[in-house]
């Protein structure tokens, strides 16, 4: 078998078997649906790229498990934020995590101010949905500059 052309195959890791491995072609297309996504602030639209069961841990935050809990982060973040401009890049690729980085613009919602920020994920992927997301971020004031 030709491992070049080969885009699903079973990979063993701690007693779990993973049916799915993405191209590189899929995890761009990722990327790209997540930042229309966030751009939108379309809290369903993003749900759909993750799986139910879904458990994530953002920076400093408390774990989130399942569709209703990220739902509800989700919906408090976009209420902060106004006018959210995400730009991801794909970093590494391997069987079913993807690490991408990303940068942000927004206004602050509360104050007005330009804002800023950049993060890290790793996606860990099931059956083409992120099925854990752990992320870390920081922002800051832009000083008008946005």
């Amino acid at each position: 078998m030709d491992i070049a052309i080969c885009w699903s195959f079973i990979l063993l890791r701690r007693s779990t078997i993973v049916a799915f491995v993405m191209t590189r072609m899929e995890a761009e297309r990722l990327m790209r649906e997540a930042e229309a996504a966030f751009a939108a602030a379309d809290v369903e639209r993003i749900l759909a790229m993750f799986t139910a069961d879904v458990v994530v841990h953002y920076a400093d935050l408390p774990e989130m498990c399942g569709h209703r809990a990220y739902a509800e982060f989700l919906r408090t973040r976009f209420e902060r934020q106004r006018s959210y401009r995400p730009i991801k890049a794909l970093q590494a690729l391997t069987g079913d995590r993807i690490i991408d980085s990303w940068e942000g613009t927004w206004l602050d919602a509360v104050t007005g101010e330009p804002m800023r920020g950049r993060g890290i994920e790793i996606l860990h992927m099931r059956g083409g949905k992120v099925a854990q997301l752990d992320a870390v971020f920081n922002s800051w004031h832009e000083r008008g500059n946005a």
